[in-house]
C-alpha cells in the first residue's frame, strides 16, 4: 500500500472516530438537557397567594424563567425590563415567570414595590438546588432559562439579561 494511501485511510479512520465521539457527546448533552428540563417542569412552587404551581402550567407557551432574589442588585436591574417584556410579548405566547430564591415576606413587598405583573413563584433555598439541576452549576443569580413550547430548556443565561439578548433569543424561538 502506498504511503499516501495509508495516510488517507488513517485520516479517514480518525475522522470517523471523531464524528462518532461527537455524536455520543451530543447525545449525552441532549439527555442532560432533557433531565434538566424535566427537573424544572416537575418542581413545585408556591405563588404569592400560597397556591402550589408548576412551570408545566405554561406548556404550549415560550417561557422566560427568571431566578432572582430581592437582595441581588443585577436581579433588581433587570426586573423593569422583564415587566415590559411580559406586557409586550404575552400576546405572542411568551410568558415571563419569576422564581424567587428568597423569603416570602420580602418577595411580596418587593413585588408590590416594583409593580411586578408577571407570575412570581417562591422557591426559597430549594431554588439553588433547582437552578443547579437546570444547568446553573455555579448557583449564581440572576439565572434565566428559556423554555420552548414543550417545556425544554433551549437557552440559559447566568447573569443579568440585556434587552438585545432576550429579543434575539425570543425571535429565534418564535421562528421555530
Amino acid at each position: 500500500m502506498a504511503f499516501g494511501r495509508r495516510k488517507a485511510l488513517i485520516a479517514g479512520a480518525v475522522g470517523v472516530a471523531a464524528a462518532a465521539a461527537g455524536a455520543l457527546v451530543a447525545l449525552g448533552l441532549q439527555r442532560s438537557a432533557d433531565r434538566s428540563s424535566a427537573a424544572l417542569q416537575a418542581a413545585k412552587f408556591s405563588d404569592l397567594e400560597g397556591r402550589i404551581r408548576q412551570l408545566a402550567e405554561w406548556k404550549g407557551k415560550l417561557v422566560v424563567c427568571n431566578f432572582w432574589a430581592t437582595w441581588c442588585p443585577p436581579c433588581r436591574e433587570e426586573i423593569p425590563m422583564l415587566i415590559a417584556l411580559s406586557k409586550r410579548m404575552e400576546p405572542k405566547g411568551v410568558e415571563v415567570v419569576g422564581i424567587a430564591v428568597d423569603f416570602a415576606a420580602k418577595v411580596r413587598d418587593f413585588v408590590k414595590d416594583y409593580k411586578i405583573t408577571y407570575p412570581v413563584l417562591l422557591a426559597g433555598t430549594y431554588g439553588l438546588e433547582l437552578m443547579r439541576a437546570a444547568g446553573n452549576e455555579v448557583g449564581g443569580l440572576p439565572y434565566t432559562a428559556f423554555l420552548d413550547r414543550h417545556g425544554k430548556i433551549v437557552h440559559e443565561k447566568l447573569g443579568a439579561l440585556t434587552q438585545a439578548e432576550v429579543d434575539g433569543q425570543l425571535a429565534r424561538m418564535l421562528r421555530s
